[in-house]
């Protein structure tokens, strides 16, 4: 598996947070992070989240030249291709703008707590859209979010 990394800024009560996001080669989301820092820390915490929601090893991590990355990288999944060039991580920069769109009319997020919730929850209806989940997938595109929750409400 090939995984896209990066972190962009969001706006949370007038003060700017990283929210650290993985997609993989087929565009699903596989786990954000809101973070108060941009250091190796909050970058060992995402990795490990990430790692613990798919339990798949990929075999390779394609991020921005961020100088944390190596570091963290070597020690939590050492048998992965460190792939850092320019141009190489257009897909997850092009994915942060979905994610700003979305967020743009929202004029603002007031915690931390709401930022994380809002952005998975836009992780999640993204992966739903795009079909990465089994829920929905008998219907046309445009109507498998509808689907979707039908289906989630019959099961409740």
């Amino acid at each position: 598996d090939r995984w896209f990394v990066d972190e962009t800024y969001v706006k949370v009560n007038g003060v700017w947070r990283y929210v650290y996001r993985a997609v993989d080669q087929y565009g699903q989301v596989i786990d954000v992070l809101v973070s108060m820092r941009r250091d190796a820390q909050a970058a060992r915490r995402f990795f490990r989240r990430a790692l613990a929601t798919l339990k798949v090893m990929p075999s390779e991590v394609v991020t921005d030249a961020a100088p944390v990355y190596p570091a963290v990288l070597d020690e939590l999944i050492p048998s992965a291709w460190h792939h850092v060039e320019r141009y190489a991580n257009n897909r997850i920069e092009a994915d942060h703008g979905q994610l700003k769109h979305r967020l743009r009319p929202m004029r603002g997020l007031r915690t931390d707590r709401t930022a994380g919730v809002v952005i998975a929850g836009h992780a999640f209806m993204q992966n739903l859209r795009r079909g990465h989940y089994e829920i929905g997938l008998e219907v046309p595109p445009a109507l498998r979010v509808a689907a979707a929750f039908a289906e989630l409400a019959r099961a409740i």
